[in-house]
């Protein structure tokens, strides 16, 4: 019997396994390069072991989406709690979160490259659409002002700039861009 046999089996930690490893090679040398058997390789799961976990490449970048959606959201909610006002915390977190990853290298790369199949790719267009429905329709007591909206759209536009590396800017000037944006959400 091969080793296989007799190891403890962790699906949890080889379906993240296979995720990081998409990760990596889509941030290295983008979205084309990760296939089924590009993942399989580099994570040394064989390919039948990804494929229990990943029928196929369209279910793998979808839970690579979601992974980052995950921790979007941990991010966004870690920010709320610190945050005693209630009336725009959700926008406020959204805009710390954001901006947050770029101090986040490798963050940054696995959003630019899903942020790219994003744009081709109307399941994952709807998935990220069905998100922001979602947070819009939970915090629309807090966060449904034109304000707010405005504040989110102005994220999504520096988050964009930010992962493109346009719109370079000082960082004195990008604190009072932010601090403005803030404010915006506590009118």
């Amino acid at each position: 019997m091969s080793d296989a046999h007799h190891r403890k089996k962790q699906p949890l930690l080889v379906r993240q396994q296979l995720l990081e490893v998409a990760a990596r090679l889509a941030s290295e040398k983008g979205m084309t390069a990760v296939t089924l058997d590009a993942v399989s390789g580099a994570s040394g799961v064989s390919k039948g072991g990804l494929l229990h976990h990943f029928p196929n490449k369209n279910t793998l970048l979808e839970a690579l989406f979601d992974s980052l959606l995950e921790r979007l959201d941990g991010a966004i909610e870690e920010a709320m709690r610190a945050d005693p006002l209630p009336h725009g915390r959700f926008t406020r977190g959204y805009l710390r979160a954001c901006l947050a990853l770029r101090d986040q290298p490798q963050e940054t790369r696995d959003w630019a490259q899903v942020t790219m199949v994003l744009l081709s790719e109307p399941h994952l267009r709807q998935r990220w659409r069905d998100w922001v429905r979602e947070r819009s329709e939970e915090y629309v007591g807090t966060d449904s002002s034109a304000d707010a909206a405005i504040v989110r759209l102005a994220t999504d536009g520096i988050w964009l700039a930010d992962l493109l590396g346009s719109h370079e800017m000082d960082e004195s000037a990008r604190e009072k861009l932010v601090d403005r944006l803030i404010e915006l959400t506590q009118l």
